[in-house]
């Protein structure tokens, strides 16, 4: 499917008030997970089976959170690396949610293929993921394309220490004297930044290279923005 096809579906489709509760009543059914929910799961219906995947347990996402601590985080019921989903079977899922997650994948390309794998055929990935022009990253250049795919084929381990340094400079607003220092702390903590950024038609052209670079076959049921965040739903094609 072309980028220019992509696009006109993002218009065309839904509008622009149509948020994320509307989309997951009419794509999420049957059971599924939610990585990195924190404080903010999607609704979905009653009728919905949904299982918590995170990477730490509350009481340590809380310490690693302290902003969130106001916050009623949801009970997480399997402790994974989402990006890896390594305790998650093939094809065993009606759905996965992943929102506001994939620009803290530090290898998102990899973290898609892994949502892919353990979906069922005709099952749904539904994304939503900010858009850098409306949010604290605004003065942070787009991820480009091919970044994405040398951290997917070579490992991100390579280009890790940069993300925070950008992050440091241009979200945090540290003095270049202090980067290093500052890096340094967020390294110590884990710290999960954005690693990458993308508008819209930047995250159209990822998933683009998908199909191309991977031979992931889907169908784009949903392209829309939704205040400062763009939200996709993709289905996955019988393999």
């Amino acid at each position: 499917m072309q980028v220019t096809r992509l696009r006109r579906l993002a218009a065309d489709r839904f509008g622009a008030t149509f948020g994320r509760d509307a989309i997951a009543r009419r794509f999420v059914k049957g059971s599924g997970i939610e990585i990195g929910a924190l404080h903010n799961p999607l609704r979905v219906p009653r009728s919905v089976n949904v299982r918590y995947v995170d990477r730490m347990t509350v009481p340590e996402l809380r310490r690693q959170y302290p902003e969130l601590a106001r916050e009623r985080l949801v009970e997480v019921d399997v402790i994974d690396d989402g990006e890896r989903l390594d305790s998650i079977a093939d094809g065993s899922q009606d759905f996965v949610v992943a929102n506001h997650f994939l620009e803290h994948s530090q290898d998102p390309v990899g973290a898609l293929a892994n949502m892919f794998r353990v979906l069922r055929g005709r099952g749904i990935l539904y994304l939503a993921v900010p858009d850098k022009r409306f949010t604290f990253d605004s003065e942070r250049p787009p991820t480009p394309l091919d970044h994405v795919l040398v951290d997917y084929r070579d490992g991100p381990e390579g280009s890790r220490r940069a993300h925070f340094e950008e992050w440091a400079r241009l979200v945090d607003g540290v003095p270049e004297n202090e980067v290093d220092a500052h890096v340094e702390t967020l390294l110590a903590r884990d710290y999960s930044i954005h690693f990458h950024v993308w508008t819209q038609a930047d995250m159209l052209d990822l998933l683009v290279a998908l199909r191309r670079e991977l031979g992931i076959e889907f169908d784009l049921e949903v392209a829309v923005r939704n205040g400062k965040e763009n939200v996709f739903v993709l289905r996955k094609l019988e393999g």
